[in-house]
């Protein structure tokens, strides 16, 4: 096992030849994070049963933010290591304007959209619910905040957490091909002083702070980065020992349990109070350890289960979620518009389960569509260069 974890930080990545096939378990579970963030958005929906956040006591959060780490260093590390620091960095702050951008062109469209059903429907509920009230009592002064990226109304948190960890990300990239093992110790000494300290970033109103605190997300962040620098790696960057998968089982399974309690009251009286006294709160805020601990052990397992040639993933049935990976700026947008717009058709029209079903059904659908459609251009744009050689294909890539 420490040999297997001295090839991960010993191994140049400037030694590795670019992986000869795209790994598409990243795509298929980006993918599918897709999927349950946009379901877990849908208040009181049975549907978002079948998301993982229901049995254990990691989420979507964490699976989207890992991989775009790993998805980080294999995008931006072989720039850095062949055309220099610039230009990898360039190209990082690039992406950054490109994710802001979005994030403020999807809350103009949310706010809008939750503002016009408030006063369509006079149903002030949904201004409260989804936190844009200060938006609508002093637009002058939120608007500057929104740019600030210091208020944030609900579900519009991934994106600026995403944005701030890129931001940095040149600089941790160029230190993780020198220095792995001390920009892992560095990341990691952080994580545990936020623990202590619960030090974050401030937010908007005055006295709010941020709702996922990048200073204690940036060590799932970086532990993703540290992995997708040796994507290629012939040999296993993991070490693949029957003693940590039978360690990682029985800590997922115990996460299992005490997640029923929270589900099913009477289970409670099962579940020992001074254990409770030990392990809560299980801040999502801060990244707990514990919810840390059981990604990493739920990683572990599908890595172990889920291997690189594994069938399944390229099966027709499972193209729609590749492809939602594969586009995943343009379906996560539309995940958080659609996930308003279902929580105001089960409101207003309709919460019974069919409708559940229906709604959370039709909006999957719209983000796959969607994700086909951006293909499509894309890939008409890449046959347009072709064609015209001298011009300059920008493709905004995921």
């Amino acid at each position: 096992m420490r040999a297997s974890i001295h090839r991960l930080f010993s191994v140049d990545p400037a030694e590795l030849g670019p992986a000869q096939h795209r790994d598409l378990r990243l795509d298929f579970f980006r993918g599918l994070a897709l999927f349950f963030i946009y379901l877990d958005h849908i208040p009181a929906n049975l549907v978002n049963w079948i998301t993982v956040r229901n049995y254990g006591f990691s989420d979507a959060a964490e699976i989207f933010i890992f991989i775009s780490g790993y998805s980080a260093a294999i995008a931006y590390g072989g720039t850095m290591r062949k055309r220099g620091f610039v230009l990898a960095a360039a190209r990082i702050l690039r992406r950054c304007w490109q994710l802001y951008v979005a994030h403020i062109f999807i809350f103009v469209i949310f706010t809008a959209q939750i503002a016009y059903v408030a006063s369509r429907f006079n149903n002030p509920m949904f201004t409260e619910e989804m936190q844009i009230v200060d938006f609508l009592n002093e637009p002058h002064v939120t608007l500057v905040q929104a740019l600030l990226l210091k208020f944030r109304p609900a579900n519009l948190d991934i994106l600026p957490l995403y944005i701030v960890l890129l931001l940095f990300f040149p600089i941790i990239l160029w230190a993780l091909d020198r220095r792995p093992y001390w920009v892992m110790t560095a990341s990691f000494a952080f994580y545990v002083f936020i623990q202590i300290t619960h030090i974050n970033l401030a937010g908007f109103p005055p006295g709010e702070t941020w709702f996922f605190n990048p200073l204690a997300w940036q060590l799932l962040f970086i532990t993703g980065a540290l992995l997708g620098r040796v994507h290629g790696n012939p040999k296993p960057s993991v070490p693949r020992k029957p003693i940590l998968l039978w360690s990682a089982i029985p800590y997922l399974v115990i996460a299992f349990l005490i997640t029923l309690t929270w589900h099913f009251p009477r289970l409670e009286p099962y579940f020992p109070r001074q254990l409770g006294a030990i392990i809560y709160p299980i801040s999502k805020t801060d990244l707990s350890p514990l919810r840390l601990i059981h990604f990493l052990a739920l990683a572990y397992v599908t890595v172990t289960l889920v291997k690189a040639n594994t069938g399944f993933i390229s099966w027709p049935i499972f193209k729609p979620i590749v492809t939602c990976g594969q586009q995943s700026l343009y379906v996560f947008c539309a995940g958080i518009l659609l996930s308003f717009s279902s929580h105001f058709l089960l409101i207003e029209l309709n919460g019974g389960v069919f409708m559940q079903i229906v709604v959370s059904a039709g909006g999957i659908v719209l983000m796959i569509g969607l994700a086909y459609l951006i293909r499509w251009y894309r890939r008409m744009d890449a046959v347009g260069s072709v064609r015209q050689p001298g011009r300059t294909q920008i493709t905004g890539g995921e």
